[in-house]
This record gives structure tokens, C-alpha cells and sequence, in this order.
């Protein structure tokens, strides 16, 4: 297979772990998925499921006491798990980028937007300051950010968090990579701001191929941005497949329940449906599936082993859930 043919990212059984007082804790447990150019996976879940880890675990930059103990990080073909640190830096940032929830971890508060901006663009390829700087005043407009010069000339505490997480997302964007992962970056942002980013996400992936991960617990968010959407429970993928196919026909119990716990999914005036119960801790998983707990139609098979990643119909072989009794409920 050509490197043309290859996924831009694929995971093989990651795994995850975090060595603490109260135990082991399986954060990213035998985490598989791939991800073609231009394509867009939407990784959703509560918080604690494992989304942020996996995207870390990506990057390598999870930290102690966490460690990654398993599995392999296939980026285009190259194992990002077995590469030593000269090599990691020369990928991040340039063919592979992160775009944090928080834009202080991306930002040096000491130095002004415009020397952090260029010196991204200088560490990876060979072009003079001034074209540099042109680069980093366009990225900023292609976030919505008017005056650009006037903000690269700021200091980060001089921008308001909305503004910080504009030059986040544009540093960025800055060399178009191969691979970015997006931790849930419009959180803090106004619905008018996000629309225009997650336009130019759309518009970056259409026109460069760039493949996009974009880690939310929005499901509205990856409904209109995302080609396939993988849902998280307690450091597994319990259901992955089309966007169309997970959102509009839901296999899994805890998939039907984060849909139907939306406002826009109840009858006006009902009362909200919610997941019963609280996920589990980490480190006292129970031996069968972990929503077995939490699951009306659990059984005692559900509560002996944890389920594969089956197909939930014979003609959806791209749809996968991890569940003994698939669909009942839908």
C-alpha cells in the first residue's frame, strides 16, 4: 500500500493507563479507529470517558503518573508510539497540530502573539520574518480576529479568552497539517464566533485533505461538522460508525440516552430524560460492560464480560457497538 493509501491516523488497541493511590485506572482502553484525508471524527462522550487522554496519547504528551502501556499510533504509516522526542517535535505542530480546550496551554502569557506566531512558522520551514508575519496576520483573520496586526502586537493577558482561544486555533492552522486534533476549542467561544471556525474547519479539511479529530460533548456541534462519530464510555468506544447512521439511529443504551437527554429531543414542557446513576470509577470497573449499571435493559450476561465491538445489522458493516442486546430500545 502507497503512502497516498495509507490512513492519515490509525489506532490499534491504544491503551492508556494512569498508576495512582486509589489503583490502576484504564483511562484509554483498547481504543481503535482510523481516519482518512479529509475526513472528520467526532469523539463525544461525558467527561471522564477518555476523550482528551486519547487525543494526548496521540500527540505523546500524556503526562505522569500517566503512561501509554499498549497498542500502536499508526500516522501515515509510522508508529508515533515507538518515535523518540527529536522526531515527535518535528511532526507536532507542523504535519500534526493540537488545538487545546484551554489556549493558555498553546500560549506563553511572557511573550506578544506575534513572536510565539512567527517562530511557529520559522521552526518548520525556511521563510523570512516578514512573510511570516503576513502568515500569522492572515491565520488571525481566517479566525474572525479584526485588526490583526494590532493583535499580534498584544501580549496574551491583553486578549479577552475568547480572543486567546482565536490565536490557539490560527497558530494552529498555521502549517495546514496532515492531522489536527481539536479539544472541544469553541467551548468558551460566542455561537457566532464558533460558526465562522468551524466553517474554516470544514473549508481547511475540503480544500488541504486535512484530517480532523474533534473531541466534544456537543453532539449539535459534530451532527453538522463531523463524516463519523465514535461515543466514548469509561475509556472505550462503545459505538462508532456515519454520523447519520450513530445520531439518527442510535445502537447502544448510553449512545439513545446522551441523544435523548437533549432539550430539542423531549416533547416542549416534558420532563428531561437522563441517564440514571453516575459513570464508574476507573479504577472499580465491573467485569462485564461498564453501563451495565446504568442500563434498563441489562442482563446477566451483560453483567459477566465485556462485549466486543459488534455490528449491530448485516448491511451496516461500518457501524460498530459494544452491546449485548443492540438497538432494543431505539
Amino acid at each position: 500500500m502507497s503512502a497516498v493509501d495509507l490512513p492519515v491516523l490509525e489506532l490499534r488497541e491504544l491503551r492508556t493507563r494512569f498508576h495512582t493511590r486509589d489503583g490502576v485506572l484504564p483511562v484509554v482502553d483498547g481504543v481503535s479507529f482510523s481516519l482518512q484525508r479529509g475526513q472528520v471524527l467526532g469523539l463525544v462522550g461525558e467527561s471522564g470517558s477518555g476523550k482528551s487522554v486519547t487525543g494526548f496519547s496521540i500527540m505523546g504528551l500524556v503526562d505522569a503518573p500517566g503512561r501509554v502501556e499498549g497498542g500502536q499510533v499508526l500516522f501515515q504509516g509510522r508508529d508515533l508510539a515507538q518515535m523518540g522526542d527529536k522526531e515527535l517535535r518535528q511532526l507536532r505542530g507542523n504535519r500534526i497540530a493540537m488545538i487545546f480546550q484551554d489556549p493558555m496551554a498553546t500560549l506563553n502569557p511572557v511573550l506578544r502573539v506575534d513572536t510565539q506566531m512567527v517562530e511557529a512558522v520559522r521552526a518548520h520551514r525556511r521563510v523570512g520574518k516578514d512573510q511570516a508575519r503576513r502568515e500569522a496576520a492572515e491565520a488571525l483573520t481566517l479566525v474572525g480576529i479584526a485588526s490583526p496586526e494590532e493583535r499580534l502586537r498584544a501580549y496574551p493577558h491583553q486578549l479577552s479568552g475568547g480572543m486567546r482561544q482565536r490565536v490557539a486555533i490560527a497558530i494552529a492552522l498555521l502549517h495546514k497539517p496532515d492531522l489536527i486534533i481539536a479539544d472541544e476549542p469553541t467551548t468558551a467561544l460566542d455561537v457566532t464566533i464558533q460558526a465562522q471556525i468551524l466553517s474554516e474547519m470544514q473549508k481547511l479539511v475540503r480544500d488541504s485533505g486535512t484530517a480532523l479529530i474533534w473531541i466534544s460533548h456537543d453532539l449539535s456541534v459534530v451532527a453538522g461538522l463531523a463524516d463519523a462519530v465514535a461515543v466514548m464510555y469509561a475509556g472505550r468506544i462503545v459505538e462508532i460508525g456515519r454520523v447519520d447512521d450513530v445520531l439518527d439511529r442510535p445502537q447502544h443504551p448510553y449512545t439513545q440516552g446522551l441523544i435523548g437527554s437533549l432539550p430539542s429531543a423531549n416533547q416542549r414542557g416534558a420532563r428531561l430524560r437522563q441517564i440514571p446513576g453516575m459513570a464508574p470509577h476507573l479504577a472499580r470497573l465491573p467485569p462485564g460492560c461498564a453501563f451495565a449499571p446504568r442500563c434498563s435493559r441489562a442482563t446477566a450476561q451483560c453483567n459477566a464480560a465485556m462485549p466486543e465491538l459488534q455490528h449491530p445489522r448485516p448491511d451496516a458493516a461500518t457501524h460498530g457497538v459494544r452491546c449485548i442486546h443492540p438497538g432494543e430500545a431505539a
